[in-house]
C-alpha cells in the first residue's frame, strides 16, 4: 500500500514538472517570437561622424550621425558586402554591417587618425598637464576615448604616444590623411613676408573655429571697460561709482603682469614661489574685490601677462629665454621672459586663468604678451639668444598653438578668451615676435589690439602730421587695415580694442583728454571695430577716467 501511494505521488511530480517545462518553453517561445516581431536593436557605427545609408537597390541615400540606436530588420549582401536593413526616421533603409555596433560602447570605430594642425598632447584626461606636442600630419594610433556629441563628433581620444598613453582633442584630427595635410585658407596668406623670422604665415591654421556663446556667461555686445592694477582692489569701490555714473560695463583686472601678481595664488605657491611671495593682496582680499564688481552687474575679464615674467624666470631658469654669452637668462630691457615654446610656461599661466575662473569667478580671460621679446632680430642672428625651442616651431607656431591649448582648457568651465596684441601685427608681414592677427584672431574669442598713437612713428602711414597729434587719422588707417586682415579668415574674433587713457610720453607732448579719447574711438567704430573698447592707464588714474569722462558717456556707431 505504502509502495503504491509513492509511486502515485511520483506520477503527480512528473505531471506537475512536465506542466512546468510546457509552461516554460511556451514562455520561452513568446519572448522570442516577441523579439523577433520587434527586431533586435543596434547602434550606427563607423570611423566617422557621418555613415551612409543605401536604399533597396544599395545605391547611397542619406548619411547619418553615429550614435544613434535603430532597429535591424534582417539581413541581405551584395558584392559580397553584407547589410541590414534598418527602419530609420520611419522608412527603411540598409546600411553596412560594419557601420552596426551591438553596444554604445563600441560607436567609435577609429584606430589611426592624422594631425589637422600641431596639437598638444595631455597627461591625463581631465588635467591642464601637458605631455607633448604632435605636428602636422602625425599618424595617432587611438586607443579610446571619453565621450561623443549629438554629431557624433568625439571629445578627447586617448592615444599612443612616444612617452606613453595621452590624449588630446578629437578637433584637431582627422580620419583623412589628405585632408589632414592641407593648409585651409593658406592661398590668403601665401603673400605674406617672413623677412622678420617670425614664421611663414601661409603654414599657420584657418580651419574654422566654432565661436561660443555661454548662456550662462553673456557678454555684453559691445564692452566698455576700465583696466584696474593690482593695486586696485582696496580701492574698488570708487570705481564701482564711478562706473555706474560713467556708460561702463565691464573692467579689466590683473590676475598677473610682470612682477606684480595679484593675489596668493595656490597655483602661483606651486610653480612659481617668487610670485607668492610678491602677490600684492591677499586671496580673501582679492575675491571680495572681483565678488563686488560681479555682484554689481559687471563683466569681468581677468589679464595674465603670459611670456614676460621675471618671478617664473627666477623660479624656473631652465625654461628661459637664455643669452648665451653668459649662459643666463637673457635680460630684455629690464625683464626676463619664459621662453613661449616652453610648456611647462603655458601650463603655469593656464593654470593660473582656471583658478581664477573657479575661485574669483571671472567672465573672460585676456591673455597679453603673448608673444617673444620684440627687436631681437639681429640679436638673433648674431646667435646671442638661445630661444629654448624644444619641438623646432616658427614663434607664430607657438603663439597661435599656446592660445588653442589656453582656448580649449577656458572652454571647458565656460568663459571667453582674449588676447592682446601689438597694432603691427595687422601689417601685411608675420612680426618677429611672433604674432599675426589673422592666426591669432581665427582662434580666440576676442582679439584687441593696442594701436596707441604715441607707439606709432612720427609719420607713421605717410601722415603728414606727428601721428598722436591726430589720432584719429591714425587709427582711420590702422583700423583699416584691421577689417582687412578679418576678412581673410572663415572665424574672425571679436575686435575690441585697447585705447590710450593716458597723457603721451614723447614729444610733442599732448594731453588726451575726452575729445582725443573720442577721436580714436569714432576712427575703431567707423571701420566696424564695433566689440568696444578698454582704457589703458597703466596707473589705473581714477582722476584720469573722471578727466575723460565725457568720452564714455557718447555712442560711437559703424557707419
Amino acid at each position: 500500500m505504502k509502495t503504491r501511494i509513492r509511486y502515485d505521488r511520483i506520477a503527480i511530480a512528473l505531471v506537475l514538472l512536465i506542466i512546468i517545462l510546457w509552461a516554460f518553453i511556451f514562455s520561452i517561445k513568446s519572448v522570442i517570437k516577441m523579439i523577433t516581431k520587434r527586431g533586435k536593436e543596434g547602434f550606427i557605427a563607423g570611423t566617422t561622424n557621418q555613415i551612409t545609408l543605401y536604399d533597396e537597390n544599395y545605391k547611397e541615400s542619406i548619411s547619418v550621425t553615429r550614435g544613434q540606436k535603430v532597429k535591424l530588420k534582417g539581413k541581405t549582401s551584395n558584392n559580397n558586402k553584407e547589410y541590414y536593413k534598418i527602419k530609420y526616421d520611419g522608412k527603411e533603409y540598409l546600411i553596412l554591417k560594419d557601420n552596426i555596433a551591438d553596444s554604445d560602447n563600441e560607436i567609435i570605430k577609429e584606430k589611426v587618425m592624422y594631425v589637422r594642425t600641431p596639437l598638444t598632447v595631455y597627461k591625463k584626461l581631465d588635467s591642464s598637464e601637458i605631455l607633448g606636442y604632435l605636428p602636422k600630419n602625425s599618424e595617432v594610433n587611438i586607443l579610446g576615448y571619453d565621450s561623443f556629441d549629438e554629431n557624433g563628433l568625439v571629445h578627447k581620444y586617448k592615444i599612443k604616444y612616444e612617452k606613453g598613453e595621452g590624449y588630446v582633442y578629437g578637433k584637431y584630427l582627422l580620419s583623412n590623411k589628405d585632408e589632414a595635410s592641407k593648409y585651409y585658407y593658406a592661398e590668403k596668406h601665401e603673400n605674406i613676408s617672413d623677412t622678420l623670422g617670425g614664421g611663414t604665415a601661409s603654414k599657420l591654421d584657418y580651419y574654422p573655429v566654432t565661436k561660443p556663446k555661454f548662456e550662462d556667461n553673456k557678454m555684453p555686445t559691445e564692452v566698455r571697460a576700465l583696466y584696474l592694477n593690482v593695486s586696485t582692489i582696496g580701492k574698488i569701490d570708487q570705481y564701482i561709482e564711478f562706473a555706474k555714473e560713467n556708460n561702463i560695463n565691464a573692467f579689466v583686472v590683473d590676475i598677473k603682469d610682470n612682477t606684480m601678481p595679484g593675489y596668493e595664488s595656490k597655483v602661483f605657491e606651486k610653480y612659481s614661489k617668487t610670485n607668492y611671495d610678491n602677490a600684492a593682496n591677499t586671496f580673501d582680499d582679492y575675491k571680495k574685490g572681483i565678488k563686488k564688481l560681479k555682484d554689481n552687474n559687471f563683466y569681468v575679464i581677468g589679464r595674465i601677462t603670459v611670456f614676460k615674467d621675471s618671478f617664473f624666470v627666477k623660479d624656473h631658469p631652465e625654461v628661459a629665454i637664455m643669452d648665451t654669452t653668459t649662459n643666463s637668462p637673457f635680460n630684455h630691457n629690464g625683464s626676463y621672459w619664459p621662453s613661449g615654446f616652453q610648456r611647462l610656461v603655458w601650463e603655469f599661466n593656464v593654470e593660473l586663468a582656471k583658478e581664477a575662473v573657479k575661485e574669483m569667478g571671472f567672465n573672460e580671460i585676456q591673455f597679453d604678451y603673448v608673444r617673444f621679446p620684440d627687436r631681437t632680430i639681429n640679436l638673433e642672428k648674431q646667435g646671442v639668444m638661445d630661444m629654448n625651442n624644444t619641438y623646432n616651431e616658427s614663434k607664430a607656431e607657438a603663439i597661435q598653438a599656446f592660445l588653442m591649448y589656453a582656448t580649449d582648457e577656458l572652454h571647458e568651465l565656460g568663459v571667453y578668451v582674449s588676447a592682446d596684441v601689438f597694432g603691427e601685427c595687422a601689417h601685411n608681414y608675420v612680426t618677429n615676435y611672433g604674432q599675426y592677427w589673422p592666426a591669432i584672431s581665427n582662434i580666440v574669442d576676442v582679439i584687441s589690439g593696442m594701436p596707441y598713437p604715441d607707439h606709432f612713428s612720427a609719420h607713421e602711414y605717410e601722415i603728414p602730421e606727428v601721428v598722436w597729434t591726430v589720432p584719429y587719422k591714425v587709427l582711420s588707417v590702422w583700423g583699416e587695415f584691421v577689417s582687412k586682415k578679418q576678412e581673410t579668415i572663415p572665424t574672425p574674433a571679436i575686435v575690441r580694442t585697447w585705447i590710450q587713457a593716458y597723457n603721451t610720453v614723447k614729444t610733442p607732448y599732448v594731453t588726451y583728454d575726452a575729445n582725443k579719447i573720442s577721436e580714436q574711438l569714432n576712427a575703431l567704430y567707423e571701420n566696424g571695430l564695433i566689440g568696444g573698447y578698454m582704457t589703458w592707464n597703466a596707473g589705473s588714474s581714477l582722476s584720469k577716467y573722471k578727466e575723460i569722462k565725457e568720452a564714455f558717456k557718447k555712442e560711437y556707431k559703424h557707419e
